[in-house]
């Protein structure tokens, strides 16, 4: 049930986009639990004026041209401890597969009902019993 939108500058190359892709979804897989074949995502290629950060960085954290924006909407109910791990999967993951800097690993997670999702034929999938 998670959607996942992820922001990759127009320079990365389709191996690089390939690589945080799938690391995106073993980390749902394997950390966040997420069942099989549940792979649904929104990558966007984007010129170098359209991916803002702060230069001077945040919070001890510099950026470069190459940093990647993850958004995650999925199913409310993961503790805090699975977030983390969920983000450690996805940083070290990019890191070791793109070449990617962890720093420029950028992820926001937004948790919701089980019944904000309809997954086709106007129906909600997932209604309340």
């Amino acid at each position: 049930m998670p959607l996942a939108r992820i922001n990759i500058s127009q320079t990365a190359s389709r191996e690089v986009v390939r690589a945080v892709s799938d690391v995106v979804y073993e980390a749902m897989i394997h950390v966040a639990n997420v069942p099989q074949h549940d792979k649904f995502q929104i990558i966007t290629r984007h010129a170098s004026d359209e991916l803002v950060y702060p230069e001077e960085g945040y919070l001890g954290i510099t950026y470069s041209p190459q940093i990647v924006f993850i958004q995650v909407v999925w199913n409310a109910g993961r503790t805090t401890e699975t977030k983390k791990a969920f983000y450690k999967a996805v940083a070290d993951g990019i890191h070791a597969k793109a070449g990617i800097r962890k720093e420029d690993v950028w992820i926001s997670l937004i948790d919701v009902a089980r019944e904000d999702w309809s997954f086709g034929n106007g129906e909600m999938q997932y209604a309340p019993k």
